[in-house]
């Protein structure tokens, strides 16, 4: 399977509200380099989800757009957007009555009319997504009889076979062990596509993202590489904890080690 094209996403005013004024994505410009990693980092509610689904389409902001390459994604077709840009959901959906290798097959269908079936060549490149997760083994399995963590990968390996320029990633670690973590981050970071991906996880995003957007409340309230975003300043202003951040020694990337709060004296 070969890399695919990497694309340039530009996120221009974008917002997310309701009519009474609220907006869970406020006013957020973003922009991520043909085939860089950007990562979204923020604590519970701060929009990290909203917004991605803004991009990819699931959502329609109220202000604001979203261009790859120059092209509006909101004016787009769901299929045409669907060859040019792959989704990762935070979880993975349940409802599919399909085996796993009907489901990874599906990132193919933006790719073909309604009625063609799928090619030999359809086939080889689900095959392969799947060996390149690690659960080619589960090839004829259930997709609903699937542990959260398998429901991921496949869902990762889905939007391989999408081959589009563009990944958005929700929480892309969620239900996976260390290994998987680790293995499907770096499979990320190899591929030539842009990719923008949500994490939790801020010495993942320090290890593999080439930068970082903070949001809080719906707005950044930093961006940049991320030695110049996580720093003990930060994390104590946005995330309201105390920590530590040292360049790791063997890997360079910043490492945040939290540091918890004493406990009350007793009377």
């Amino acid at each position: 399977m070969s890399d695919r094209t990497a694309a340039s996403l530009r996120v221009e005013a974008l917002s997310y509200g309701f009519g009474d004024g609220r907006h869970l994505v406020d006013a957020v410009d973003l922009t991520a380099a043909p085939g860089e990693t950007v990562g979204l980092v923020g604590p519970n509610g701060s929009g990290k989800t909203t917004l991605l689904r803004c991009v990819y389409g699931a959502l329609r902001p109220t202000h604001g757009r979203a261009l790859l390459d120059g092209d509006d994604l909101h004016t787009m077709t769901a299929k045409a957007r669907a060859r040019r840009v792959g989704t990762v959901p935070q979880d993975g959906q349940t409802d599919f009555e399909l085996t796993v290798r009907e489901v990874v097959a599906m990132g193919r269908s933006p790719h073909r009319r309604f009625w063609e079936a799928d090619t030999a060549a359809d086939t080889a490149l689900a095959d392969a997504a799947l060996d390149r997760v690690g659960i080619a083994a589960l090839a004829h399995r259930d997709f609903p009889s699937l542990s959260g963590g398998e429901r991921q990968r496949a869902l990762v390996a889905r939007a391989l076979v999408q081959r589009p320029a563009l990944f958005v990633l929700d929480e892309p670690t969620n239900h996976l062990d260390i290994r998987y973590q680790l293995e499907v981050l770096t499979l990320m970071k190899e591929l030539a596509a842009t990719k923008l991906l949500a994490l939790h996880d801020l010495n993942l995003a320090a290890y593999y993202c080439d930068r970082l957007y903070v949001l809080e409340a719906g707005t950044v309230v930093a961006s940049g590489t991320p030695a110049e975003v996580l720093t003990p300043a930060l994390l104590a202003a946005v995330y309201e904890v105390e920590a530590e951040v040292t360049p790791h020694p063997r890997t360079g990337a910043p490492t945040v080690v939290y540091l918890p709060e004493p406990p009350a004296p007793s009377t």
